[in-house]
């Protein structure tokens, strides 16, 4: 048994692996005798398995994988043509199991030299033998020797290296493998399991059982047929480009930020969450005042106007339960832009539903999550009771209120700032409407202050809605009438028509009717667009289970397994409640 070629993120000593590989005939990297992976490199392969060979190669290739996944991006330090050497650590099993030997790295050495003469030399060296922890085998080089190279020592992701290489060298290193899904020249001066099939040039003479082979039938094996992959997800066994999958996600979500990052000091309860949502980023606690270094990003919660700074809100598909109460979200936006209740400047929202060139692939993925979401009866909060039933009425228009101190009516709706002149407005313009008016979960439960309307809003609605869920009323409403409430968007997905007295993120896209439209948003988009944009491209998510990135399907998957054991607020949420309650009295 040893870990598969696809392992995970985290380096072995803080991850499990997410693939294992069990032989029952030897093992891969023992090249003294048969291993299960030859017998299996060495079968034929249908032409649908040629074909998802095919596959996986342009696959690993767009996601960027390797073994491992923790580290940054690679940079190359040269932009001159180069070659690639990979070192390994002194005693690695894998050398002597590979038919090499100290020998065979200095060989290796000088015949890169001899085969790219005009070529630059990227030695990579192991991070443990640079610090001085391990040693390896170019730890004496000559003045000479050191000619013409550059030593790469950093605990980095190899693709770049690899991908911009003109050949590899090697001895049994991994290395030598990836660079073949790179379609690159590999040299190989060991016998390690992708050697000696006629897809590598070997110093050795490769094994007698050994064949000519196709690159197909080794990705093939080495990736599909030999390692067995468990999703991390759900604990489940799974196809390899699953795994690739979730692998590929934790990669990008990793890399978003390249620069130093620096957090004011937060609230105790919010800390591990920035975590969460910050792994793989450098970031460091700070106070309000200090100082930013040249090149670094401040990390604040809501909206600012001032540079260099990341904003972040809670995302649209968020929890069951309210955020007011300490519920810890499922997805967070990270903003560089602006921050997309703020109607007054661009966002990265309105940057993506302004130019992005939307896929096949990204509109399907919208219109199945659209799907989930209207069957599973879920929006942001997922709160309340589903009682109310529909007067025979003509027309029904509901009107969601808000948190009239919100920054999204600060910011987004630049005429009418109340819930109460929103119902005027709503009245004035449908004197014979049935209109409902639901205030804001958090007003509701006693956690932000109520405005006017929450007391008059008798003189301008029909009726005024309790603890009702949200998802439940749209099933049983004409029209959606609001200033800037996520649930015009949640009705929008539903298809009902809504009405904007504000400037809300999905407004002037075609969708809405609005009132006070924003001049700059000029292109129409579907709403299958407006849903990849704000569910699949704009939010990070996280699953709690496994305290790690997560996509907007998974996010939906979980939102559906908390729904259905929330049994309501708990004895400390309602203690928390009673403390703010004091607090504004």
């Amino acid at each position: 048994m040893e870990d598969g070629f696809l392992r995970s993120v985290l380096l072995g000593s803080e991850s499990p692996p997410y693939s294992v590989v069990l032989d029952d005939v030897g093992i891969y990297y023992d090249a003294s005798a048969a291993s299960r992976l030859e017998n299996l490199i060495k079968q034929p392969l249908t032409q649908q398995q040629q074909q998802r060979a095919k596959q996986l190669i342009q696959y690993w290739q767009k996601l960027k994988l390797s073994k491992y996944n923790h580290s940054p991006e690679a940079v190359v330090p040269t932009d001159e043509p180069y070659v690639l050497v990979v070192d390994q650590t002194f005693g690695d099993a894998s050398i002597r199991h590979g038919l090499a030997n100290e020998i065979s790295f200095h060989t290796m050495f000088s015949q890169a030299r001899e085969c790219y003469p005009q070529h630059k030399i990227v030695l990579k060296i192991h991070p443990d033998v640079f610090a001085g922890k391990k040693k390896g085998h170019f730890d004496q080089l000559t003045q000479q020797e050191r000619r013409n190279i550059l030593i790469l020592a950093d605990d980095v992701h190899p693709v770049n290296l690899l991908q911009k290489a003109d050949a590899v060298f090697c001895v049994t290193s991994q290395m030598g493998f990836e660079a073949l899904l790179w379609q690159k020249p590999v040299h190989c001066f060991g016998m390690p399991f992708y050697a000696g099939w006629g897809l590598t040039t070997d110093s050795l003479t490769a094994p007698e059982r050994r064949c000519q082979v196709s690159i197909e039938q080794l990705v093939y094996a080495a990736l599909v047929s030999y390692p067995r992959y468990i999703d991390p997800e759900t604990c489940e066994l799974c196809d390899v480009e699953q795994l690739m999958a979730w692998i590929g996600l934790q990669r990008q979500q990793r890399n978003r930020f390249t620069m130093p990052l620096y957090l004011d000091k937060p609230p105790h309860w919010k800390k591990s969450i920035f975590q969460h949502f910050l792994q793989g980023a450098r970031v460091t606690t700070i106070e309000n005042t200090q100082l930013l270094p040249e090149g670094a990003r401040k990390i604040v919660w809501g909206a600012h106007n001032d540079e260099n700074l990341i904003r972040v809100e809670d995302g649209f598909i968020r929890s069951v339960g309210l955020g007011a109460d300490l519920t810890r979200p499922l997805s967070w936006v990270f903003d560089p832009v602006g921050i997309y209740y703020d109607a007054s400047r661009p966002s990265r929202l309105e940057q993506l539903l302004q130019a992005h060139d939307f896929t096949k692939e990204e509109c399907d993925r919208a219109e199945q999550l659209i799907f989930r979401l209207i069957a599973l009866k879920l929006t942001k909060y997922n709160v309340g009771q589903s009682n109310w039933q529909r007067p025979p009425a003509q027309q029904i228009i509901l009107v969601p209120g808000q948190v009239e101190s919100d920054a999204s009516i600060r910011l987004g709706s630049p005429v009418l700032k109340t819930n109460l002149e929103l119902l005027q407005a709503v009245r004035i313009s449908n004197p014979d409407a049935y209109i409902l008016y639901k205030p804001h979960p958090d007003v509701q439960a006693g956690l932000r202050v109520a405005g006017q309307a929450d007391h008059d809003a008798s003189a301008y609605c029909n009726e005024t809605l309790g603890n009702e869920d949200m998802a439940h009323l749209l099933t049983k409403v004409d029209e959606v009438h609001t200033l800037t409430s996520l649930t015009g968007f949640e009705a929008l997905i539903r298809g009902i028509p809504v009405v904007c007295y504000g400037q809300p993120f999905y407004s002037g896209w075609g969708l809405t009717k609005d009132i006070y439209p924003v001049a700059r948003r000029i292109r129409h988009l579907t709403v299958n667009q407006l849903v990849a944009a704000t569910l699949l491209l704009y939010p990070t998510y996280i699953n709690w289970r496994t305290g790690c990135y997560t996509s907007a399907e998974n996010a939906v998957t979980e939102l559906e397994y908390l729904k259905a054991k929330y049994t309501g607020v708990s004895l400390w949420q309602k203690f928390f409640r009673k403390i703010l309650a004091l607090k504004r009295f």
